[in-house]
C-alpha cells in the first residue's frame, strides 16, 4: 500500500485542477485523485484536505447518520471514530451490512506499505479495524506490500525493506488482533496465495486504465504498472477460502481508494462481490498540515520512540495557538487546525472533554502549553503499552502468519 514517502517518477503536467471547479467526467488524461490547494494519491497526500471536495471527486458517499445507526444496531454503541467523523466516507458499507443481518459474514481487509515505522497515524485505522473484527466475529487478511515499496521507492532496498517488514508485523499484531481470525500475508513470502487472483484481474485491466488511474508514465518501471492487482487480490481471497462469494470491507485511508476502485470495476466480471470500504481521514503532522510521514521523523510518533523523544516532539509541535499569551487570551486559538487537538479529540479525549477543551482554547481560556502538557501525559502510557506487547509478539508471529511460519523461516525448510 504506497504512501506520500515514496519516490515515483509520474507525469504530473495534467494532474491538477481548481477545486472550486471540480470535474465529474472520466476523460482517462484526467487524475481524479488531485485537486488544487490539495493533493490525495496512493503516494502523496499534502495541503489542507476538504473532506467534502474529496467525496465529491472520487466518488464515494459520506457515512450519514442513518448508516451510523445501521451499525450501532449490529455494535450495540457508536465508535468514536464514527461519531467524531474520523471513518467519514464509505462504498458499499450499507450492503456490506444488509449481507451480514442475511447471515453473509464478510472478511476484514486492510494492509501496510512498509516503507518505514509506524507511528500513530497507521495505528488508527488497525484500532477500528480490530473493534470491527471483536464486534462483528470475522476474519482479517493483513497484507504487508513489501514488493511495492521496492518497486515504487528507489532509495529503498530489499534488505531494508525486509527489515521494516519485520518491526511492522511487531505492531500489528500489538494491536490486538484475534490469531485465528487473523492472516498476514507478506507479498515476497506468499506471493502463491496472490498470484493466481492478481491475473485474473490484470487481464481484465488496460494499460489505458491503469495509466488513467495511477498516473504512470514513460519513466515508470514496469513492476510499477504490474502491481495494482496484487493489492486487489486480496479482496477476492475470501470467496476463495470460502469457496462461495464472500464479501469484503476495507477499513483504510481514503488515499488508497483508486486500488479499490479499479478493482471493484472488475470484480463481477471475474464472479467476486465487489469490495466495499470505510475510509479514514489523515492524521496531520506535527509541524505542518500535511499528514504524519515515516520518511519525515520530526512529523511523527514512531511506536518505538522513548518517552524522552515523544515528549520533545510534541513540545515542539505546530499549534493553532497565537503568538504571545496576551494574545492568546484575548483572541483564542484555532483549534480547527491545531494537530495537538486533532490528537487529543479522537485518540485520548472523551466527547465532553473534547468539547470543554474546543471552547476553551477558542474563547482564550487554554493555553497550547496546558495541551501539550496533556497530550504528552496521554501519549506517554498508549505508546508504552504497544511497546510492551511488540515484545510479547516476537513469540507469536507464526500464529498470524498465513502459512504458519515465522517470518525469519526458510521457506524451504523441510522440504526434500
Amino acid at each position: 500500500m504506497p504512501s506520500e514517502e515514496d519516490s515515483i517518477s509520474f507525469e504530473k503536467s495534467n494532474m491538477t485542477i481548481d477545486s472550486n471547479e471540480i470535474e465529474t467526467d472520466n476523460d482517462s488524461e484526467s487524475d481524479p485523485n488531485r485537486v488544487k490547494d490539495f493533493v490525495v494519491t496512493p503516494w502523496e497526500v499534502e495541503g489542507d484536505i476538504d473532506y467534502s471536495k474529496l467525496i465529491e471527486k472520487f466518488g464515494t458517499r459520506a457515512i450519514d447518520d442513518t448508516l451510523i445507526e445501521k451499525i450501532k444496531n449490529f455494535t450495540g454503541e457508536i465508535h468514536p471514530f464514527l461519531k467524531n467523523k474520523y471513518f467519514f466516507s464509505h462504498r458499499d458499507l450499507d450492503v456490506v451490512l444488509d449481507e451480514y443481518k442475511r447471515g453473509n459474514k464478510f472478511y476484514l481487509y486492510t494492509g501496510r506499505g512498509p516503507s518505514g515505522l509506524v507511528h500513530l497515524g497507521h495505528l488508527m485505522p488497525w484500532l477500528f479495524t480490530k473493534y470491527l473484527q471483536e464486534k462483528f466475529n470475522v476474519n482479517l487478511i493483513f497484507q504487508l506490500t513489501d514488493d511495492e515499496k521496492f518497486l515504487f521507492n528507489s532509495n529503498l532496498d530489499m534488505e531494508a525493506i525486509q527489515k521494516y517488514t519485520y518491526e511492522n508485523i511487531l505492531d500489528i499484531i500489538s494491536i490486538g488482533f484475534d490469531p485465528k481470525r487473523t492472516k498476514i500475508i507478506v507479498d515476497t513470502k506468499h506471493i502463491k496465495y496472490l498470484y493466481p487472483l492478481s491475473i485474473e484481474i490484470a487481464k481484465k485491466i488496460t494499460y489505458s486504465t491503469a495509466k488513467a488511474v495511477f498516473g504512470f508514465s514513460n519513466s515508470s518501471n514496469i513492476g510499477m504498472i504490474g502491481f495494482p492487482p496484487v493489492q486487489g487480490a486480496p479482496c477476492f481471497l475470501p470467496s476463495i477460502f470460502e469457496n462461495k462469494p464472500t464479501p469484503v470491507l476495507i477499513p483504510a485511508a481514503i488515499d488508497q481508494d483508486p486500488y479499490w476502485r479499479v478493482t471493484r470495476d472488475v470484480a463481477e466480471k471475474l464472479g467476486y462481490p465487489k469490495p466495499a470500504q470505510i475510509h479514514s481521514k489523515f492524521i496531520p503532522g506535527l509541524t505542518s498540515l500535511g499528514k504524519m510521514s515515516s520518511s519525515r521523523p520530526e512529523t511523527a510518533l514512531f511506536t518505538v520512540d522513548e518517552p524522552e523523544i515523544l515528549e520533545t516532539k510534541i513540545k515542539n509541535t505546530f499549534t493553532g495557538g497565537q503568538p504571545t499569551i496576551a494574545l492568546q487570551r484575548k483572541l483564542g486559538g484555532n483549534a480547527n487546525i491545531c494537530p495537538v487537538y486533532w490528537y487529543l479529540n479522537y485518540l485520548f479525549d472523551t466527547e465532553k472533554e473534547s468539547q470543554e477543551r474546543y471552547n476553551d482554547c477558542t474563547g482564550g481560556n487554554l493555553l497550547c502549553g496546558e495541551c501539550k502538557g496533556d497530550m504528552i501525559k496521554k501519549v506517554k502510557p498508549f505508546i508504552k503499552d504497544i511497546q510492551i506487547k511488540r515484545d510479547k509478539a516476537q513469540n507469536l508471529i507464526k500464529d498470524f502468519m498465513i502459512d504458519g511460519k515465522d517470518f525469519f523461516e526458510d521457506d524451504n525448510a523441510g522440504s526434500n
